[in-house]
């Protein structure tokens, strides 16, 4: 089987003017930047606040009754037993 290139498609009128052309993207706005919204949902929120807190917050929080804080330090405590494995 052979394929060969077939010949280019001419359009029936075509204007090769340039100030017949129109660019392909819009042009950028006066400001120069793009600003794009994110949201993002609480329990995504709430994932970052825990892993982005210190570990002083993470005691005083487990100190306070919070059961994802206990577990977190319990955690941590059996790794440090354990030479950090």
């Amino acid at each position: 089987m052979t394929i060969s290139p077939s010949a280019p498609v001419q359009p029936a009128s075509q204007d090769t003017t340039p100030a017949s052309r129109t660019p392909a993207t819009p042009a950028p706005s006066s400001t120069g930047s793009i600003v794009d919204t994110v949201r993002i949902s609480a329990a995504a929120q709430a994932a970052l606040q825990e892993a982005s807190e210190t570990s002083t917050q993470t005691a005083q929080e487990a100190q306070h009754g919070d059961r994802q804080a206990q577990r977190l330090l319990a955690r941590e405590a059996v790794q440090r037993a354990n030479g950090g494995r």
